[in-house]
């Protein structure tokens, strides 16, 4: 069973644009450091998706990406505590969803998203992911 989650970043340190110039080899999704974020990277399994969001500019979900490799040692740190996962680019989001218009819908009220805007890597419910799909123009999202 397919897992959905969000992964924030700034657009400045990386961004959508460079995680699809990764290519097939997806990148590490490190630097996090944050224990709740970090156990959400522990429970992710290979082929679960997740929406690529820009924090601080532009406030939306552009992209989806796949988990390609599993929970490991974060790279970036000689601290043990600390893992993370690879990601790959799946798709644009063809018409990106701001943060402003997933407060303004009744049936994302309850997402990560809304109510824990600071948690940098966030799960996403089966049915949030199908509504942010469809408002995002996907009519065939990546399940």
């Amino acid at each position: 069973m397919t897992n959905y989650w969000l992964f924030k970043s700034e657009p400045f340190k990386w961004s959508w644009e460079m995680q699809k110039a990764k290519g097939e080899a997806g990148e590490e999704w490190d630097g996090i450091r944050n224990y709740q974020a970090r156990n959400n990277m522990r429970l992710m399994k290979l082929g679960d998706k997740g929406f690529f969001y820009h924090s601080n500019e532009g406030l939306e979900i552009v992209g989806i990406v796949e988990i390609c490799a599993l929970s490991h040692p974060d790279s970036t740190t000689d601290d043990e505590r600390w893992d993370c996962v690879d990601i790959k680019a799946v798709c644009d989001m063809p018409n990106p969803v701001s943060l402003k218009q997933a407060k303004e819908n009744p049936k994302l009220s309850e997402m990560a998203l809304v109510k824990s805007t600071r948690l940098s890597v966030q799960p996403v419910t089966k049915k949030e992911w199908l509504e942010v799909c469809k408002m995002g123009g996907l009519s065939e999202p990546p399940l």
